[in-house]
């Protein structure tokens, strides 16, 4: 199709500046700085939004009705329906399988370990939230690595825009799609040529995107990033814990003979972790509290670096040495494995304070180092605020690690030895999946209808058990979508968004549509790095649409550029959910999403731009 540059002939009517206008922007600048700020949880900031809304009625004009409608809508229902659908098919291991079928010919090539992974989590990604598919493919990607001699720190970053590519596919392949097709339907009122978006109705241009993505991610992107965790690193080189953790015995007439694990650490203090217990040829791995102790137990304590020289001069014990290596503190014919643990969004365990004795008592596990906000917390661990994305070294046995693997709470960073998965319904759930699909596509039923049928037969079927529907949904995904909801009707509805697309024309209407429409997608990328994508499409779409036809633009186009703009949270490692997933695991620093990140967003910038003209105009 050609490129429409033609300008609205007549001058574009200055819309009036009402006080409902300025209260509406007020609660927009009040809503960024939440969640820039995250001073409250995203979902607590989106209710507060819905109160705001609601007690500002006179201005804002939602009401009761509106305020909640966002919890009733079909775009809100349709993500948590996906979202268990998600969870359905993780549960059967066919992601995990097809990462490892993918990645078994890639050897010690780094093109050849990208395209693996790549090709196994862009396509998945177009159907499947992708959020639980790099929480899967994490550990597989790093074993990947290790088997073919290569850093992690060159395919975790990857894996995480891989899978943002690929949720430009369909639809259903991010929550921001879906949110997109409904705000564009709700916009068709005043726009003919905005509508909700068909299950394939843009599958063209993702296409064109992930090629080119995909391209850049396995022939640029490995020259463009550090290695930052070695090859087959050494956990206790790479945490530095040979520095914290000593070996200690307990010797005979020791008041420790015949105490618990419990007793020991309120004697020796509350720095002081019980590890292991090593006793003649047998290795207990983050022993209970309930444990009691022998005489001759060595015993293998994490603390800190004033407590460690204090162990030496402690009643009842003598140290014997210090563990040199993974393989000297985990033997693998002793069951005792070593691996990290990344804190997922939805984990209870963000914004508590570690406790090394509770944390062992709950999850199983030894921790024994932490990396928080990608930095090696060296020293004082005990009482350190966790966050998303967090990493904790611990040791477990393979059976508790096992469990952690499908734990909403962490991510495991290594694939247990013997991953239990529902193998045997893998048929039943991708037939499933492509029925969901196939219905929504032929516009038998819709979507919202579709999807829940689906969850209905994952749970008649066996493949999720009906406790597990809850744990499968990211619930502050679901509240966030509820009440942005009402404040993208209130722009809307105020005329606050036609206020800020006659500024915007104002001061670009003199630029090609074609460059207009591109500076909208920079400006998408750009905010979606801070705030949530969710809250971006909600915020620019009627924006963009408002500004489209103020300058004779097809505001389709300009919505097609934000929807997918706000998809690529490239630059930094908070913008997106899935780049805080690899932080840890891969070593990185917040610079390194960035240098690898920028190129891939102008590229991406371009070939969108020039996708949407080509298939749709401008």
């Amino acid at each position: 199709m050609s490129v429409s540059l033609v300008l609205a002939q007549e001058p574009v009517t200055r819309p009036e500046l009402t006080t409902d206008v300025l209260v509406v922007f007020g609660v927009v600048v009040l809503a960024l700085v939440l969640f820039v700020t995250e001073r409250l949880p995203i979902d607590i900031t989106a209710l507060s939004l819905i109160v705001i809304l609601v007690v500002l009625e006179p201005w804002t004009g939602v009401d009761p009705e509106t305020g909640i409608s966002g919890f009733a809508n079909e775009a809100t229902i349709t993500v948590l329906a996906m979202l268990i659908l998600s969870g359905g098919i993780s549960r059967t291991g066919i992601v995990q399988e097809l990462g490892r079928r993918m990645a078994a010919f890639a050897g010690d090539s780094v093109r050849k370990q990208l395209f693996a992974t790549v090709a196994a989590t862009s396509p998945a990604s177009g159907f499947l939230n992708n959020t639980p598919i790099v929480a899967l493919m994490v550990p597989v990607v790093t074993d990947v690595a290790n088997r073919g001699n290569t850093s992690p720190s060159k395919l975790l970053i990857p894996l995480s825009y891989a899978s943002q590519l690929g949720g430009m596919l369909t639809l259903i392949g991010t929550s921001t799609n879906l949110l997109a097709s409904d705000v564009s339907a709700r916009l068709g009122e005043d726009y003919p040529e905005l509508h909700g978006f068909s299950m394939f109705e843009f599958t063209q241009l993702g296409a064109l995107v992930v090629l080119a993505g995909g391209l850049y991610l396995v022939f640029v992107s490995h020259h463009l990033l550090p290695e930052r965790v070695p090859p087959r690193a050494d956990y206790l080189e790479e945490y530095a814990v040979g520095d914290y953790v000593a070996d200690v015995a307990v010797v005979p007439s020791s008041p420790l003979v015949g105490a618990t694990v419990g007793d020991a650490t309120g004697a020796l203090g509350p720095e002081i972790d019980v590890v292991q217990i090593v006793r003649d040829a047998d290795r207990s791995v983050a022993p209970h509290r309930e444990t009691r102790l022998e005489e001759g137990d060595v015993l293998v304590v994490r603390t800190n670096r004033d407590a460690i020289g204090a162990i030496e001069d402690a009643e009842g014990i003598e140290p014997v040495g210090r563990p040199e290596s993974d393989t000297e503190l985990a033997p693998e014919t002793e069951g005792g494995a070593i691996t990290e643990l990344v804190v997922s969004l939805d984990s209870r365990l963000v914004g508590e304070r570690l406790d090394l004795e509770r944390f062992r008592e709950e999850f199983g596990a030894a921790v024994l180092g932490l990396r928080s906000h990608g930095t090696l917390v060296a020293d004082r661990i005990v009482g350190k605020r966790l966050d998303v994305g967090d990493t904790l070294l611990v040791q477990a046995p393979p059976d508790t690690l096992d469990r952690l693997s499908r734990s909403d709470d962490v991510i495991v960073a290594r694939e247990p030895p013997n991953p239990q998965y529902r193998t045997d319904k893998a048929p039943i759930a991708v037939a499933i999946m492509i029925g969901v699909v196939a219905v929504a596509a032929l516009e038998i039923y819709p979507i919202l209808i579709s999807a829940i049928a689906g969850v209905i037969a994952m749970v008649i079927a066996g493949v999720l058990k009906p406790n597990e529907l809850y744990d499968a949904v990211e619930w502050d995904i679901i509240f966030l979508l509820a009440g942005v909801i009402p404040l993208g009707i209130a722009l809307e509805q105020t005329g606050a968004a036609a206020y800020l697309a006659w500024l915007l024309v104002s001061t670009a209407g003199f630029l090609p549509p074609l460059l207009v429409l591109w500076l909208f997608y920079i400006a998408t990328g750009l905010i979606t790095e801070v705030i949530s994508n969710n809250a971006s499409v909600v915020l620019l779409i009627p924006v963009a649409a408002a500004a489209a036809a103020g300058i004779g633009a097809n505001p389709f186009a300009f919505a097609l550029a934000v929807t997918f703009a706000a998809s690529t949270a490239f630059l930094g490692p908070i913008g997106y959910q899935t780049n805080l997933f690899v932080y840890g695991p891969g070593g990185y620093r917040f610079s390194d999403y960035f240098w690898v990140g920028a190129p891939l967003q102008v590229l991406l910038s371009v070939v969108t731009v020039l996708g949407i003209a080509f298939f749709w105009g401008v």
